[in-house]
């Protein structure tokens, strides 16, 4: 019991403080790539620093559920941390069931923020949240299909199960199928983390915002939970990703369990800093998309995962 409740705390910390790092990893990588100097790495935690010391200004026409939806978000994505391994040697929360736990704790984040933005009575907001709700529902089906997937091949529908046997099935590279499912998923981790293509967090013009559009009206703390929130839950679902589709930790061989830990969350962190350089050069490498050429990236996406379960699962193995 000791040892779980350590695992988790481990956990939890580790991807509280590492999530800001990822947005700072991502922007660094876009303004090389632009040749410019940029921002310092470490900005977003500076950032949060300053929002957490200002006060608030509340609009006058919001009710309980704008005040409530910062605390929410935070903590539905600090729940959600518990159900995604970040090593094999650290398994926190798992049973049956709890990626469908995943994927209805980060919804509900995502449902009461769609609320906030449309209970301020703000065009931007309401303009926001329908866009959210629209690719959130298109982009949904693709994620569903690749994790069932998996769990259909793991024959669990446990996270850290999945990932213990990917990970004596060798990874992706074991199957071509797994391929499909990591572009797949990686086109949704892309939209749902409002990133280009599909939304420029940068943006703040009133034709292109998405999420930016849903927390315009929040500022000081809440502001500052609500940019954690959203960082946790991009670091949650890169984790996701990597541990699903790279779980390579170091096994036996190593001198001792501490070895171990060290060497299996120094590699964790290697394949975070991969993916976020990798969704960094995704983002400098495209435009952003009209808003109605997104249901056709969730189409690709859509079909990427079914032609990967089609070929594990109708044509063999």
């Amino acid at each position: 019991m000791i040892i779980k409740v350590v695992a988790m705390l481990i956990q939890i910390i580790l991807i509280i403080m590492l999530a800001p790092l990822v947005n700072g990893i991502i922007k660094k990588v876009k303004a090389l790539t632009e040749k410019r100097r940029g921002a310092p790495v470490l900005q977003m935690y500076f950032d949060l620093y300053k929002l957490l010391q200002k006060s608030m200004v509340v609009s006058e026409v919001s009710s309980w559920v704008f005040r409530v939806t910062p605390w929410i978000v935070f903590a539905t994505s600090l729940t959600a941390c518990l159900f995604v391994p970040i090593s094999s040697s650290l398994l926190p929360l798992h049973f049956q069931g709890d990626l469908i736990m995943l994927i209805y704790l980060l919804a509900l984040g995502k449902f009461f923020m769609t609320l906030a933005g449309l209970d301020t009575g703000s065009t931007f907001g309401g303009m926001g949240s329908s866009r959210e709700v629209m690719i959130s529902a298109i982009m949904e089906p693709a994620l569903m299909v690749s994790l069932f997937t998996l769990g259909l091949f793991a024959r669990s529908t446990s996270i850290p199960q999945i990932m213990l046997h990917m990970q004596e099935q060798g990874g992706m590279l074991a199957h071509p199928a797994f391929i499909l499912l990591f572009l797949s998923m990686l086109v949704v981790i892309i939209a749902d983390t409002s990133r280009l293509p599909v939304d420029d967090p940068a943006t703040h013009l009133e034709l292109t915002m998405v999420h930016e559009a849903m927390i315009l009206e929040y500022s000081g703390r809440d502001l500052a939970l609500m940019e954690w929130g959203a960082a946790i839950k991009q670091l949650l679902l890169i984790t996701l990703l990597v541990n699903l589709f790279f779980p390579y930790d170091p096994l036996p061989g190593a001198a001792g369990m501490g070895f171990v830990l060290l060497a299996s969350l120094g590699i964790y962190i290697m394949k975070v800093i991969l993916a976020s350089v990798l969704i960094g050069l995704i983002e400098v490498s495209t435009v952003k998309f009209r808003l109605f050429s997104v249901p056709n990236l969730a189409a690709l996406s859509f079909i990427l995962s079914f032609i990967g379960f089609l070929q594990l699962f109708v044509l063999g193995r």
